[in-house]
């Protein structure tokens, strides 16, 4: 198979855009984002930025979109890997206050931005949709699932608003404990969950 060389430069160009944006949301929030800010974070013209993305709608689809992917790329990855769930969800909770801190400001931020842009709110929440497939697997209690999800994002937050080194088993068993009283759908699942 040939490959075009101007398709994969093009390809390169727009990863490259998107990386930008969500340099210029880690260091300045999503209120910093504009053609003219991505671009020169980006380093091509403006007009360049605006050529692949119309709109910046358009373009704060493609960061949100780029980091609710590596998301659920992680959360597919600890639903898949049959152990423990709970604790693979702690240990990328607590990556937020070292290598994945980046990416969880970034996730923040856009998540914010989506409460105010009806377009974006379906991708702001695919972290939440696939934290829920995760406690589905333990329970099928609605209201064990939504706090499962709601102390997920919280613990998150606080690790991004505190200093210190999160606690990993802290974090699991805050996780397990909103589950406890749920019905579970597998009592494998349940003897994990606790």
């Amino acid at each position: 198979m040939v490959t075009d060389g101007r398709k994969l430069r093009g390809q390169r160009r727009r990863a490259e855009i998107i990386d930008a944006a969500l340099r210029v949301v880690r260091r300045d929030g999503a209120a910093g984002i504009s053609h003219r800010t991505v671009a020169r974070e980006a380093g091509v013209p403006a007009s360049l930025t605006a050529y692949y993305f119309q709109t910046l709608d358009d373009l704060l689809v493609a960061a949100l979109s780029t980091v609710t992917e590596s998301y659920s790329e992680r959360i597919r990855e600890i639903i898949d890997g049959g152990g423990d769930g709970i604790r693979g969800l702690a240990e990328l909770i607590a990556e937020s206050a070292g290598p994945g801190r980046e990416r969880a400001l970034a996730e923040r931020e856009l998540s914010t931005l989506a409460a105010r842009r009806p377009i974006l709110r379906e991708l702001a929440r695919g972290w939440r949709d696939n934290v829920a497939e995760l406690a589905r697997g333990f329970t099928s209690d609605a209201d064990a699932i939504d706090a499962f999800v709601a102390a997920s994002d919280g613990l998150c937050t606080a690790i991004l608003l505190d200093d210190g080194r999160p606690d990993v088993e802290h974090i699991r068993a805050v996780l397990a404990h909103t589950l406890a009283r749920g019905t579970t759908t597998d009592s494998r699942h349940d003897r994990r969950a606790t």
